[in-house]
C-alpha cells in the first residue's frame, strides 16, 4: 500500500494537551506514543474489524497499524489531527491483511437453506473462513463513539461488507461511518476522489442488495431494554428446558438460524422448529446459559453438559430481534469465541433464577 501519509480532517483531533506527548513520541518515547493512542484503540480496533469481520483478524490489523505507526512516528508532521493519520495506518494494514485472508463468510453465502433439519453429515467445514461475533465490552465508549458506529457492527451489515472488495469497504466505512470526506479518503488511500466516489456508489448497491429492507428500516432497539432482556431470557429457557411452544411462539414466521462453522441452516418457522425438536431439544442432555451481547446485539453465550455437572463452553448466540420477536439467530459454535467475551469456559454451580430455571456460576 506505500509508505504511510498523512491525511486532512476536519474530524475530531487530539486534546490540544497531547501536544507535548506527541513531541515525545516523535522523538522515540514508546511510552508517550502509548498514551496517545491509548484511548483510540477501542474505535480503531471496531474499524479492523468491520473491514475484516474477525476479532482475531481485527487484533493482527491493530497490533500491525501501531507498530507501523510507532515506526513512521518520526516523520509523523502533524498536518492532520493524530486520530485521521492513525486510521490511514490501519485501513492501509486492514487492506493488507484483506488480499492475504480473502472475505469471511455465514453459512447462508455457501447454500440454500435446509428445509428439514440435518441430523448426520453437518460436519463443521474447517476450509471457509468464518465470520466471528464481535464482543460490545470491546466497543468504544467515547464522544466519538457515536450511536450509528455501534449499529455498523451488526452482523447483517458487516457480513454484507464481506462481498465487497476491500476498498469498497474501507470507503464505505470511513465516508458513511466514520464522516471522512471523499477526499480525506481518497488521500487515506492513495487514490483519487472519482475513484473514491465510485466505489461509494457500487459499496452502497451492493450492501443494499443484500441486506433486506426490514432490517435497515427496522426503529433502534437497544440492548439493554427490559423487554429486550425479558425475550433473551425467555429465549434461553425455553431451550434450557425444551419448551418447543414457548420458542416457536418468540419467533417470527421468517426466522433463520445458522450455526458456523456448520454448512447447514434453516430458513422459516416451520424448518427451524423442526431443526429445534430433532437436534437441540433431542440431542444436547443439559443446557446452562449466560446472557450477553454482541454486534451490539442481545447474544446468549450457552454451555453444555449432562445433569448438575459441569456445563462447557458451546456457543455464543447472538439475536436479531423485529417486532419484539425473533428473526435471526446466529449461533457461532466455538468455545474459543467465550475468552474474548470475558466469559468463563465452563460452568457448574447451580443456583434459582427469579425469571425461572436456572443460572450457574463459573467452574471451580
Amino acid at each position: 500500500m506505500g509508505k504511510v501519509s498523512s491525511a486532512r480532517s476536519t474530524g475530531p483531533v487530539a486534546p490540544a494537551d497531547d501536544g507535548a506527548d506527541l513531541a515525545r513520541a516523535r522523538a522515540g518515547d514508546e511510552a508517550a506514543f502509548t498514551r496517545l493512542v491509548r484511548p483510540l484503540r477501542a474505535e480503531l480496533h471496531a474499524h479492523c474489524y468491520r473491514i475484516l469481520g474477525s476479532p482475531h483478524d481485527a487484533d493482527d490489523a491493530l497490533q500491525d497499524a501501531l507498530l507501523r505507526a510507532w515506526r513512521a512516528m518520526p516523520r509523523f508532521e502533524g498536518r492532520s489531527p493524530l486520530r485521521t493519520w492513525l486510521y490511514t495506518v490501519a485501513t492501509r494494514a486492514c487492506l493488507d491483511l484483506v488480499e492475504t485472508r480473502g472475505r469471511r463468510a455465514l453459512p447462508v453465502d455457501l447454500g440454500p437453506a435446509s428445509e428439514r433439519a440435518v441430523v448426520d453429515g453437518n460436519d463443521p467445514v474447517t476450509d471457509v473462513a468464518w465470520l466471528g461475533p464481535y464482543p460490545d465490552a470491546r466497543l468504544p465508549d467515547s464522544p466519538h463513539a457515536r450511536y450509528e458506529r455501534r449499529e455498523a457492527v451488526e452482523l447483517a451489515f458487516v457480513a454484507a461488507l464481506q462481498h465487497l472488495p476491500g476498498n469498497q469497504r474501507a470507503a464505505l466505512l470511513l465516508f458513511d461511518v466514520l464522516g471522512f470526506s471523499a477526499v480525506e479518503i481518497a488521500t487515506m488511500m492513495d487514490t483519487s476522489t472519482g475513484s473514491v466516489n465510485s466505489a461509494l456508489a457500487r459499496a452502497r448497491r451492493l450492501v443494499a442488495e443484500r441486506i433486506p429492507p426490514r432490517v435497515r428500516h427496522r426503529p433502534p432497539r437497544y440492548t439493554g431494554d427490559d423487554r429486550v432482556r425479558r425475550l433473551v431470557l425467555e429465549y434461553a429457557h425455553a431451550l434450557e428446558r425444551g419448551d418447543v411452544d414457548a420458542l416457536v411462539a418468540l419467533l417470527t414466521e421468517d426466522v433463520t438460524w445458522s450455526m458456523p462453522p456448520l454448512r447447514h441452516w434453516y430458513h422459516g418457522i416451520a424448518a427451524v422448529t423442526d431443526f429445534a425438536v430433532r437436534v437441540p431439544m433431542a440431542r444436547c442432555p443439559s443446557w446452562r446459559f449466560l446472557p450477553t451481547s454482541a454486534n451490539a446485539q442481545p447474544a446468549v453465550a450457552f454451555y453444555l453438559g449432562a445433569g448438575d455437572g459441569p456445563h462447557l463452553a458451546w456457543s455464543i448466540t447472538v439475536l436479531t430481534l423485529r417486532d419484539e420477536r425473533i428473526a435471526g439467530i446466529t449461533s457461532f459454535l466455538d468455545p474459543g469465541h467465550f475468552a474474548a467475551f470475558g466469559l468463563p469456559p465452563s460452568l457448574d454451580t447451580v443456583r434459582p433464577d427469579p425469571a425461572g430455571g436456572v443460572l450457574v456460576g463459573p467452574h471451580g
